[in-house]
């Protein structure tokens, strides 16, 4: 890893910190070569603080420390990727990150669906009008949405003996979804099997 301090007249480069686990940018400092080689010796982020006019050590006085897991820079050489492992809030006010978000593990889109459901059944808790199948999934029940996962699964097997790739993603698709589903009825999140996964790799 070659920075190229010199690239600005103030020799800093901007160090963008990410959660190593998340994936979600927590802060934006800047760093020069010593605030570098100190981060480097004691795995904890440190920067040059503009407005102090010195090395700065996030955590300093919190004790919220960024423990450093990896340094890469860009393909230009002037900017930093610093990923880390948040020991508390990351923000001076307190909060998971400067940009006022939690930083929870999200999957994408796979994300958005789980929030789409969770809607679902909040409308199915309710007792509220909808035409929503998920809706009323919910309301019929665990056994009810178990056996649509059944079901799901078994169109997988047969498809994926066959030579229909379209047929086999659709009933792929078919059976993630009412997984998914599945997994809030009993008080779940895709995150907690992903934890279990975690757990078993080690």
């Amino acid at each position: 890893m070659k920075p190229n301090f010199s690239k600005n007249s103030d020799g800093l480069l901007p160090a963008v910190i990410q959660d190593a686990e998340t994936k979600n940018v927590l802060m934006l400092g800047y760093m020069n070569e010593e605030a570098l080689a100190q981060t480097l010796a004691t795995q904890k982020v440190t920067f040059f603080s503009r407005s102090k006019n010195r090395l700065w050590t996030k955590g300093e006085e919190s004790g919220n420390f960024l423990q450093l897991i990896s340094i890469a820079e860009d393909c230009d050489q002037d900017t930093l990727l610093v990923q880390v492992k948040p020991l508390g809030p990351t923000c001076h006010t307190g909060l998971d990150t400067c940009w006022q978000k939690a930083n929870n593990q999200e999957y994408g889109f796979l994300t958005h669906l789980e929030e789409t459901i969770t809607n679902r059944k909040k409308l199915a808790e309710s007792n509220a009008e909808t035409n929503s199948y998920v809706t009323s999934l919910f309301r019929k029940g665990i056994n009810k949405i178990a056996q649509k996962v059944g079901e799901e699964a078994v169109e997988v097997v047969i498809e994926a003996k066959d030579s229909n790739d379209d047929l086999f993603l659709n009933e792929s698709a078919d059976l993630l979804f009412h997984y998914l589903i599945l997994l809030q009825a009993k008080n779940y999140k895709l995150n907690d099997v992903v934890n279990v996964l975690k757990e078993r790799e080690k």
